[in-house]
């Protein structure tokens, strides 16, 4: 018997990283995993990993900036398992780092896009489902870069703040409603989004660990962790809060 077991959940951006580890550890826990990703095959390789160890899941091509899309998303799992319960709207992106001074329209439109009005369509189309069942639980991740700043990324940082704040409206809007929000703040994390970063040279990735107080980059898996806790019962007292999972960057 799994903590999940019942339950449906959807999973943006859960073709690799953080949202592939999150939705391989919720299908553990026993949860019915609708799998979401504009990458087909890696989405696919998700559900693979996931039905090959006796969990359940299936795949939902999603390109997130579409609203139409993301309510296809959630019809989906209503439709496939009979009701969605659990969320955690994932995708992301990193958009093209400049100073604010040099940075473009383009990247400005499509990181705001794809970090926070993607997860403004999600929770705003998950909400009637959840009241359906009586409940539920929605995490958005964030980032640290939702609590602090960092320079020449404007458009990240504005975007996860905005993901935080989004959060936090709903927590008050739905916690009479027995549905609780709360936002993911992971640190510098082991995904290809740091590999894109990095460029893959063991220097730069060095450079990241060190920042961090622990001097280790973080594990998909350890996020993976905190989002299966936010969305169990036994955070069933947690909403409307940024949770980091940073190695103490924040603490510094």
């Amino acid at each position: 018997m799994g903590e999940l077991d019942g339950r449906t959940a959807i999973v943006t951006g859960a073709s690799s990283g953080i949202g592939r580890a999150s939705a391989i550890k919720l299908a553990a826990a026993g949860a019915s995993v609708v799998v979401a990703d504009v990458n087909v095959e890696g989405g696919q390789e998700t559900v693979t990993s996931i039905t090959g160890a006796g969990g359940v899941a299936v795949f939902q091509a999603t390109d997130v900036t579409s609203r139409d899309q993301v309510e296809a998303l959630v019809q989906r799992a209503v439709d496939e398992y009979g009701g969605l319960d659990l969320a955690f709207n994932n995708a992301g992106t990193e958009g093209t780092m400049a100073p604010t001074a040099d940075a473009t329209d383009e990247t400005w439109h499509t990181t705001i896009a794809v970090n926070l009005t993607s997860v403004f369509y999600a929770v705003r189309a998950e909400i009637p489902a959840l009241r359906a069942r009586g409940g539920g639980a929605i995490v958005n991740c964030a980032s640290i870069a939702g609590l602090v700043g960092f320079p020449s990324a404007p458009a990240y940082v504005a975007s996860k703040h905005g993901v935080v704040g989004l959060t936090k409206t709903a927590a008050l809007e739905l916690a009479p409603e027995k549905i609780r929000v709360n936002a993911l703040c992971p640190g510098v994390i082991k995904t290809p989004m740091i590999t894109r970063a990095t460029g893959g040279d063991p220097e730069a990735e060095a450079a990241y660990a060190s920042a961090e107080p622990v001097h280790r980059l973080g594990e998909p898996e350890e996020m993976a962790d905190v989002v299966v806790w936010l969305l169990s019962d036994r955070s069933s007292f947690v909403t409307g809060q940024a949770i980091a999972a940073d190695g103490g960057w924040t603490a510094q």
